[in-house]
């Protein structure tokens, strides 16, 4: 039986239709001790419970994608894969209608223990990708998921060792990218991101006691300084320092409010052509802005 999980998602992309648990915990035995049947009799798991999310993300990664190894330490996020593969398609949409069809190359900018970005592209479309994180710990984790996966020859891993910086030290000067993908840290510290996850816990009908326990994401994935608006407005900059080297770039944005400041501010830095592509999952509204330098 397939689980609606009533979610706008692309129209490629294989999880619209919700989960078959059944099918999933075959291919991941191990999500079965985390399935429970709800009042509206339905198979479902308890969202607010991190080993189950975790479980349930694997079998999907598994089921779907053939990614057989996915491990990471429990204090990194873990990443919806619904959510994530919905940025690559819209991607995909986005080269497409730029005539970028061949040798198509992605550039990851904080990719996280888990590289789900870069994984989920090769699976859905066989595009390289160099990923980069400025967590040694995290890119150590990665390159064990690569590793495992035997994606070394479609995955390449670059550490970047200046925290202040994003495409400085790490973009050379031969390399050349169809796109640049981000997904920003939302948080301006580790208070306002444990404050977010307590009321997301508190509508989850969590105890106070669960809240810390089940708070995951280190402070590289999470908090700035100065938050989403800090990164992305350095992020915008340094782009136009290597507009000649990347056609799109992109980001997600949370904040609706911060679409308005990007235009103006790509605008003034000469950006060519810039667009919003909306992103309904579920509840909760995010956004892809993307720009090009290019004439």
């Amino acid at each position: 039986m397939v689980i609606k999980t009533h979610q706008n998602f692309h129209p490629k992309n294989k999880h619209k239709s919700g989960y078959d648990f059944d099918a999933l915990c075959e291919s991941h035995p191990a999500l079965k001790a985390f399935v429970l049947v709800n009042e509206y009799e339905t198979k479902t798991i308890d969202f607010a419970n991190p080993k189950a999310v975790k479980a349930l993300n694997t079998a999907l990664l598994k089921h779907h994608y053939n990614i057989n190894f996915w491990d990471f330490p429990d204090t990194n996020l873990c990443p919806p894969i619904p959510g994530r593969v919905d940025y690559i398609h819209h991607l995909a949409d986005l080269l497409k209608a730029s005539n970028i069809n061949e040798d198509i190359s992605v550039l990851d900018i904080g990719t996280g223990a888990t590289a789900i970005y870069p994984i989920l592209g090769v699976a859905e479309y066989n595009w390289h990708f160099i990923a980069t994180d400025i967590d040694k710990s995290s890119i150590k984790t990665a390159q064990k998921i690569i590793d495992k996966n035997e994606l070394k020859h479609k995955i390449g891993l670059r550490h970047q060792t200046n925290t202040s910086k994003i495409f400085n030290g790490i973009v050379n000067k031969d390399d050349r990218f169809s796109a640049s993908i981000c997904n920003p840290p939302f948080y301006k510290s580790e208070a306002e991101a444990l404050e977010a996850t307590t009321r997301k816990l508190k509508g989850l009908n969590r105890a106070e006691e669960t809240i810390v326990r089940n708070f995951a994401g280190t402070h590289n994935e999470l908090w700035y300084n100065g938050g989403e608006k800090a990164f992305i407005h350095n992020y915008l900059y340094e782009s136009s320092l290597f507009k000649t080297q990347c056609t799109w770039f992109s980001t997600l944005v949370s904040k609706k409010d911060l679409v308005k400041g990007m235009y103006a501010s790509l605008k003034k830095l000469g950006a060519t052509d810039i667009k919003t592509i909306s992103m309904g999952q579920g509840h909760k509204i995010s956004r892809i802005v993307a720009w090009t330098f290019k004439k």
